[in-house]
């Protein structure tokens, strides 16, 4: 029998607009996929200015909708699942105070730190695009490091996005001083399912090659953004078979979440 994952942290829902299916869909799969931990992390809000309009994350009016309705779903499964309700978020230095606030009174279990922007998204430009800027690599990696050191987030969310596509000398440089640290922290890397299975840049095999120099752990993270990524048996062995290529020992559960299960 293939081995499942027992739990997953980085999971969204419609409201990002760029993922499908009802909350409920992914509560169910997860339990049809005999997780005992679904954590849900969807796109954070941010204050932005009132003529914008994010295309990829939640706006802050759905805050309520959120946690209503995870809450809810909490209670219905409580026997079958344990959830949590979080964010996958960016660290901008900036906007962190007026995100704080936004936040502040709604009961947020983790975060997960996954920077797709190292300044406001009005301004861009997306991580993901590709850059032979040193300078945005090393930015990246800093706001990184950075971000984690406030305490504020679970694990980082494809730790490899940031797409530098010059040399391999350069890129292993500061990957590897990110890799260092979370293995200092006992942060393990995320081996990101929705790239693996979409053929994205990442995870990549040039990262965690820097990884396994590092003596990082992993974590499989679904990415979810539709119900059937949480239990897909080919697509979860294809992110196990990576690490253990690259002999990076799984993590199944976040230390601080099982404290609370």
């Amino acid at each position: 029998m293939p081995f499942m994952l027992k739990a997953n942290y980085h999971t969204h829902t419609a409201r990002c607009k760029h993922a499908w299916g009802e909350d409920k869909e992914y509560v169910e799969q997860a339990i049809q996929a005999g997780m005992e931990v679904l954590g849900f992390s969807d796109h954070c809000p941010w204050i932005f200015p009132p003529d914008y309009v994010s295309h990829t994350r939640m706006e802050p009016k759905e805050l309520d909708g959120y946690f209503t309705s995870l809450e809810n779903l909490k209670r219905e499964y409580a026997k079958d699942i344990t959830i949590y309700i979080g964010f996958e978020s960016e660290y901008i230095p900036e906007l962190m105070e007026e995100q704080d606030r936004l936040l502040k009174d709604y009961p947020v279990d983790y975060m997960l730190l996954g920077e797709h922007f190292t300044a406001s998204e009005v301004t861009g430009p997306y991580t993901g695009h590709e850059t032979k800027s040193e300078a945005d690599l090393q930015r990246y990696v800093d706001l990184v490091i950075e971000g984690m050191e406030t305490g504020k987030y679970a694990y980082v969310a494809h730790p490899d996005l940031i797409h530098y596509i010059g040399s391999d000398e350069i890129y292993e440089r500061h990957m590897l001083r990110l890799c260092q640290y979370l293995k200092a922290h006992d942060i393990p890397v995320e081996i990101n399912l929705l790239g693996v299975v979409e053929h994205r840049h990442y995870t990549s095999g040039r990262f965690l090659r820097i990884a396994q120099k590092a003596g990082n752990s992993a974590i499989i993270g679904c990415d979810a953004h539709t119900p059937d990524r949480l239990s897909n048996v080919a697509y979860i062995q294809n992110c196990l078979d990576l690490a253990k290529m690259y002999d990076l020992p799984v993590v199944d559960f976040l230390p601080d979440f099982m404290a609370k299960a």
